[in-house]
């Protein structure tokens, strides 16, 4: 019996686990959260703090 089992859950893992790559739609989704990440990196690296912040620090690096 316990062979059966075992050979019915690889045959059902195999047939579940039979996904190659992503879809087309898992695609989308993750380019959309890419360029989602990077306007907001963008936005925030642009601000004037961060600007301050690291033009102070690439100041106070080369003197």
């Amino acid at each position: 019996m316990r062979v059966r089992a075992n050979r019915l859950r690889t045959r059902l893992l195999a047939h579940l686990g039979g996904d190659r790559g992503m879809s087309t739609a898992e695609y989308a989704v993750g380019t959309l959260a890419a360029v989602a990440f990077a306007g907001l990196l963008l936005k925030v690296v642009t601000s004037d703090s961060v600007q301050k912040a690291l033009n102070g620090i690439i100041t106070r690096a080369l003197n």
